[in-house]
């Protein structure tokens, strides 16, 4: 069984494509369940943020798994292969596994070293665990991801002065207007994002925070929170006309801000200009509000320069957050070799334990004669005796260097012990099929 990786990222595809391949706007479960009926893919995870769309199975046969994932995505999302399919990239056994333990230590995120990514790979996780759609291979993979995650976060400190979208939000505003006194800002949805970027003004001394929430109690919330004023929803238009700067991050499946809710408002506002962040994923903000003279629509994709800079002075902790990703690979692709023996290993176990009952009870006439307690022991000592003669071959088996190798080791003691018969034998060598412990159980 292999492991396969497609998707889309931030540094493959543009805002507009990502926002068109997300899946965390709409059931991700759901999403993670439709895949799952595909023959290829016998265990499946969706993870979608706002800067990617990545779907990771685990399959048989990585050509079928290659498109019937494409065709998942053309028919899931209603897009013409020719829209996405330049922009996908692809992974399969370690490389996959790599970039997934990188994803979950924030290695490549748009801002590495934030910390929400992690949470999102375990819900990622967690949605297709709780529809019975992960297995032996995923179930092992994604926990071990979870604990690369930590170890990067506990032992470098890459993560330490990351600049978040919302930081970098907050500075791209600064270069556009220098000092933030003064500036009244509006601040649309009261998320996580939201909370970091209201504190973030705050501290820049900005002169009002305006919160506008579908859920008022959130509003409220994060206005208490953040000294700032809650209003109605219904009342986020007219609001803008007052806002020298509006960030936008809600969860809405399509724009909140249209261009006539901006132009409306700009008529009233006499060439005063308005600087609009969007760093929503789907976008909050219609690109075409950027034509109006005097805005200024920035989106996610826009915040990449901010983030550079603050790459170029952590590179030495990023090394070593790489070093310990390689380090987990190494031990993850072990495991994953050593799966491959488990078949053959069970079967010389059970082979060899029925040849000692067939001469136990061959000899039950011999051993009639003793004590309970004396044939017990004997039992005792020759199941120790088998056990102690396969320890020593199954550490061998599974500590092989290479598929390849452990390959040939595997058929060689299927052969000289005749755990199949000599056609099964022929016939799996030359189409390797996958165990009966590798498909997920439904």
């Amino acid at each position: 069984m292999h492991l396969f990786l497609l998707g889309v990222s931030h540094r493959t595809a543009p805002v507009d494509l990502r926002e068109r391949l997300d899946f965390s706007s709409r059931d991700l479960g759901a999403a993670v369940e439709a895949l799952s009926t595909r023959p290829s893919a016998a265990e499946a995870v969706v993870l979608s943020t706002c800067n990617r769309s990545e779907i990771y199975v685990a399959s048989s046969d990585l050509p079928r798994a290659h498109e019937e994932l494409i065709a998942f995505l053309s028919e899931y999302h209603q897009l013409s292969r020719a829209d996405f399919q330049p922009h996908l990239f692809s992974y399969d056994d370690a490389a996959a596994a790599r970039h997934l333990f990188k994803v979950a230590a924030g290695l490549d995120s748009l801002v590495v070293g934030e910390p929400q990514i992690l949470g999102q790979v375990k819900d990622a996780f967690q949605a297709a665990a709780d529809r019975r759609c992960t297995g032996p291979l995923l179930s092992k993979l994604f926990p071990w991801a979870f604990g690369v995650g930590k170890r990067v976060r506990t032992e470098t400190a890459v993560g330490e002065g990351a600049v978040s979208v919302s930081f970098a939000a907050v500075s791209l505003a600064k270069k556009i207007f220098g000092r933030l006194e003064g500036r009244h800002v509006l601040l649309l949805g009261a998320g996580e994002i939201s909370t970091l970027t209201a504190q973030h003004l705050r501290g820049c001394g900005v002169a009002e925070i305006v919160i506008a929430s579908r859920t008022t109690a959130n509003a409220e919330a994060l206005a208490a929170e953040v000294s700032g004023r809650a209003i109605p929803w219904e009342d986020m238009t007219a609001a803008l006309g007052r806002a020298d700067i509006v960030i936008t991050a809600t969860g809405s499946a399509r724009p909140i801000i249209t261009r006539s809710d901006v132009e409306s408002v700009t008529r009233r506002r006499r060439n005063s200009p308005l600087f609009i962040i969007d760093i929503a994923v789907p976008r909050d903000v219609d690109p075409s509000v950027s034509e109006i003279e005097q805005v200024f629509l920035y989106n996610v994709d826009d915040l990449q320069g901010i983030v550079r800079e603050n790459l170029s002075r952590r590179g030495a902790e990023i090394q070593h957050a790489e070093a310990i990703v390689e380090e987990e690979l190494s031990r993850f692709t072990t495991w994953q070799r050593s799966r491959a023996t488990i078949p053959t290993v069970v079967a010389l176990r059970e082979r060899l334990h029925e040849i000692r009952r067939t001469e136990l009870q061959r000899l039950d006439g011999k051993l009639a004669g003793l004590p309970p307690e004396a044939r017990a022991r004997v039992d005792e000592v020759t199941r120790l005796i088998v056990e102690k003669f396969l320890l020593e071959p199954t550490e061998q088996l599974k500590a092989l260097p290479d598929a390849e190798t452990q390959m040939a080791y595997t058929e060689a003691v299927n052969r000289l012990f005749r755990l199949r018969d000599d056609s099964a034998s022929d016939a799996a060598t030359d189409n390797p099929q996958p165990t009966p412990g590798d498909r997920r159980g439904k």
